[in-house]
């Protein structure tokens, strides 16, 4: 009777496993679209632009919309501390090179996480209501979660960045991309899932 007993519950076990794996498979796929597909608005316009750093084109990019006038102000958030306003000066578009000395803020997070906090405190003191948010395009809808949690009253666009070295309409042909792909989707579900938590909770109610 035990045994017996003991094959429905298990048959339970698998079919939920099942159902999980199976969900995550098809929702990594919707991401791995949803990120190749992925294109910067034709006329963004805010009153502020915020950069999560990680590469020169991000920072060029986010430059680029300052000095064509789409925002007031731009933080260029996660610079690592040992690099100054005159060592990024150095290695951004020298056309856009003039914008970072009358418009631009650095701050030093570490992660993800804390760009979004940072920002936060940022658009809170400057006074904003809307933002650019410029990142890789795989790195976009980790960010937007992190951001939209930390300021839900702050209306966000998402201004993704390409890598031409990252050939994302193949991303099941590349495994490096793959690999990026399934690391970013991985961290995104954790975002996601950390915002359902009560301390995910209090932290957006606190404004945190």
């Amino acid at each position: 009777m035990a045994t017996r007993r003991r094959k429905p519950v298990r048959f339970v076990v698998a079919a939920v496993v099942a159902t999980v794996v199976v969900g995550v498979a098809a929702g990594f796929v919707g991401f791995a679209r949803s990120v190749s597909e992925a294109v910067p608005p034709a006329d963004p316009r805010a009153e502020g632009i915020v950069v999560l750093t990680g590469g020169t084109a991000r920072i060029d990019g986010a430059l680029t919309l300052l000095a064509e006038g789409r925002a007031a102000r731009l933080l260029i958030s996660g610079v690592n501390p040992a690099v100054t306003r005159d060592k990024l000066a150095e290695i951004v578009d020298e056309r856009v090179r003039p914008v970072l000395w009358c418009c631009v803020d650095i701050d030093y997070a570490r992660d993800t996480i804390e760009n979004a906090r940072s920002t936060h405190r940022w658009v809170k003191e400057r006074g904003f209501r809307s933002l650019i948010v410029v990142t890789s395009d795989y790195h976009m809808p980790r960010s937007m979660a992190e951001l939209e949690s930390a300021m839900p009253n702050v209306r966000l666009i998402s201004f993704p960045v390409s890598n031409p070295d990252l050939h994302l309409d193949d991303w099941w042909r590349d495994s490096a991309v793959f690999e990026l792909l399934a690391r970013e989707y991985g961290k995104f579900l954790v975002a996601e899932a950390r915002q359902l938590l009560p301390t995910g909770r209090s932290a957006r109610a606190a404004g945190l």
